[in-house]
């Protein structure tokens, strides 16, 4: 079996197919998500969406130009669509982010929330010339002149296709967020206050009545997010 299949029996927690079914199932091509946070293209067309029967289904429908990922034609049957991302077929439009159970799911959304996505800062460094890069939690880079202009934990609202930045959320008390792990996965809730750790320990956020690791929050401000059932 080539290297991009996986077992179903060891495929991440957060992919919601039937582990019984088949023995393999595709894995994405390496992107800028992590394994446990994007599918296959194919997959999700075919496995989660249904509308398609077979993996050289999708393959026609990317050579017909019906699929876009971000509002891009992917190269690849196997481009992941992980957290965040827009799937476009045809006129349908549809957001990648997990539900309360941690699993990945990806509800329909209106053709006007498809045309941008809130990105997370992952960090950033100095590349030549002294220009601040930018990581985004999807691969994306975001070059600057300002190495102060944005920090890490904060989120920015980027157009699709052309990845203009719209808008900056800011990592805030007051400021809502999306949990992306944790016992509280898939809800929003307010930031009350960040607590720095002077150590190895993680830096913990606090909420209402929760807390959680900053790597599970993902702010999202006045965003709004497809609910999906359980």
């Amino acid at each position: 079996m080539s290297a991009n299949h996986k077992k179903r029996l060891a495929m991440p927690r957060s992919w919601a197919g039937a582990r019984k079914t088949t023995v393999w199932i595709s894995k994405p091509d390496p992107c800028g998500h992590s394994l446990d946070l994007c599918m296959s293209l194919a997959v999700v067309v075919r496995d989660e969406l249904g509308l398609a029967q077979t993996k050289r289904e999708v393959k026609r429908m990317l050579a017909t130009r019906e699929l876009m990922v971000d509002g891009k034609v992917p190269k690849s049957a196997d481009r992941g669509v992980g957290l965040m991302d827009v799937l476009t077929i045809g006129d349908q439009n549809y957001r990648c982010i997990l539900d309360q159970s941690g699993k990945l799911r990806y509800p329909e959304i209106s053709a006007k929330d498809a045309k941008s996505k809130v990105c997370r800062v992952n960090g950033k460094n100095t590349v030549s010339g002294g220009v601040t890069q930018y990581n985004l939690h999807d691969g994306r880079n975001i070059l600057a002149d300002d190495a102060n202009l944005y920090k890490t934990g904060d989120s920015l609202v980027i157009s699709l296709p052309d990845q203009k930045i719209i808008s900056h959320v800011p990592f805030a008390d007051g400021t809502n967020a999306y949990l992306v792990g944790g016992s509280h996965v898939g809800t929003i809730a307010a930031i009350q206050s960040l607590t720095v750790k002077r150590s190895s320990m993680e830096n913990e956020v606090s909420f209402t009545d929760f807390g959680t690791v900053e790597r599970n929050v993902f702010v999202i401000g006045d965003t709004k997010l497809p609910e999906v059932g359980e």
